[in-house]
C-alpha cells in the first residue's frame, strides 16, 4: 500500500527523466537498427526525438543531486 505522505523528491524525478532519456535514445536507435532494409537512415524527426531524450537525461542529471527536496 502507498504511503500517504509520499513526496515526488527532486531526486525521484532526476532519476525518473534520466532513465526514461537513456531508454527512450536506446529505442530510437534500436527502431533505426532493426528496420536495416529500409533506405535514408535517421532521419528529421529521429534526430529531434534523439535530442529530446538527450536533453531529458541531462536534465535528470542535474537534478539528482539536489537530493530529498519535494519537487
Amino acid at each position: 500500500m502507498l504511503n500517504e505522505h509520499f513526496t515526488l523528491t527532486k531526486r525521484h524525478l532526476g532519476l525518473l527523466l534520466f532513465i526514461g532519456g537513456v531508454m527512450g535514445f536506446w529505442g530510437i536507435l534500436a527502431i533505426d537498427l532493426l528496420d536495416a532494409g529500409r533506405e535514408g537512415g535517421i532521419g528529421p524527426a529521429q534526430q529531434i526525438a534523439l535530442g529530446l531524450m538527450a536533453t531529458a537525461a541531462l536534465i535528470g542529471l542535474t537534478l539528482i543531486p539536489l537530493g530529498n527536496h519535494p519537487a
